[in-house]
């Protein structure tokens, strides 16, 4: 009975094998003939044998890649494989990039700057705006605090540039513009984006050599730049490593309005948001360099949803005009006399020192002086 058994389920595969092969091979329907429903559609994912095996030249910002040498193939065969394999991820690049790589490109060819560096962000921060790294770095671009400010961005307790595609994205170009100057070559530029410019320096000093491939540098370094080639070799040729996306599958390239305000106050972005007609979180998405729940007095250009900004002029001043007339109605000021404190100015009035520093936008090392007016209500 279990030679029967057996023998049945072989058959039974066999037949499913061969009807499976039939219906791959299948002939076109003949002009004329019923048709029996859409084409089927296949997808080919390659092997990991399949993603490693290169051919013709690999450049990088018009360097040429030598993978040939058997330690930078097995350098670049790593990144491929963690990274074709990560599908999820390499799914998400691709529908960001659609998203950015217009801004990006656009930016870069303005700055007449290799169009490769468009997978730096990708390969930093996978193209998002709040991405941070346990040194501090953040945004797209993941700039460290002190460079970002050397690169003109504003970063304070209020500003984050670093998050907005579009500032980050300049001071980038300026960056490497200057990294390469300094380097002479892209490869160069790119380590010391990644590791500082004083230590590849350094590193090129000891070991007398300007060739990245020769060098010896920090293990992230060393496979950032073979990063930067897997993400190139696998977005310009998607289809090769068996991501099929149609249009419809990729985000929209990012759009927007531009408004212009110049409020004599602090103004809560929920009122922005009303003007606009858009939810709250919408504003916060469209302008990431923002912090907290409101915009500062004084000059501001903002992003909002494309069409948005002609109902935000006719609505905000009204709204600003309400929210100024109230504010005159209900507030109390205390003006500050020598030897107060914010403490004892907070305890006259009942109310927290978080809550006063708050309403008067004052961070806990703010010296007051005598003839300060505070907001106490």
């Amino acid at each position: 009975m279990k030679r029967i058994f057996v023998s049945t389920v072989f058959l039974a595969v066999f037949a499913a094998h061969v009807t499976l092969a039939a219906e791959e091979h299948v002939e076109p329907p003949k002009s004329g003939s019923p048709k029996f429903g859409p084409p089927i559609v296949r997808t080919h994912i390659p092997t990991l044998v399949e993603t490693v095996r290169f051919s013709g030249d690999i450049h990088l910002c018009g360097e040429k890649i030598p993978f040939t040498d058997p330690e930078v193939r097995e350098r670049l065969e790593k990144e491929m494989m963690l990274a074709v394999w990560n599908r999820p991820q390499v799914m998400l690049w691709l529908k960001r990039a659609h998203r950015w790589f217009p801004h990006i490109e656009s930016v870069l060819k303005q700055e007449k700057l290799p169009l490769d560096l468009k997978y730096l962000p990708i390969v930093e921060s996978a193209l998002l705006a709040h991405g941070r790294s346990y040194k501090g770095a953040v945004g797209y671009w993941q700039f460290i605090k002190s460079t970002g400010k050397r690169y003109g961005l504003r970063i304070d307790s209020k500003v984050d540039e670093r998050r907005n595609m579009f500032f980050a994205t300049r001071a980038a170009c300026r960056y490497l513009k200057d990294l390469y100057s300094r380097f002479g070559s892209y490869l160069l530029a790119m380590s010391a984006y990644n590791m500082g410019e004083y230590g590849l320096s350094k590193a090129m000093a000891r070991q007398d050599t300007q060739d990245f491939f020769s060098l010896y540098l920090p293990l992230e370094t060393q496979r950032y730049i073979l990063k930067m080639v897997a993400v190139k070799l696998i977005m310009s040729n998607p289809e090769k490593y068996g991501f099929h996306l149609e249009p419809q599958d990729l985000y929209p390239v990012f759009t927007f309005s531009e408004i212009k305000l110049s409020p004599k106050s602090d103004v809560p972005l929920s009122m922005v948001a009303k003007a606009c007609d858009v939810p709250f979180k919408t504003i916060k998405d469209y302008n990431p360099q923002l912090r907290g729940y409101d915009l500062e007095k004084g000059a501001t250009t903002l992003l909002v949803p494309q069409g948005t900004d002609k109902g935000f002029y006719k609505k905000f001043p009204v709204l600003y005009k309400a929210l100024v007339k109230k504010r005159s109605s209900s507030s109390t000021y205390h003006v500050v006399k020598a030897g107060e404190s914010l403490s004892a100015i907070a305890g006259k009035y009942d109310i927290s020192l978080s809550g006063l520093l708050r309403t008067n936008k004052l961070s806990k090392k703010h010296i007051i002086h005598p003839g300060d007016t505070l907001r106490v209500q």
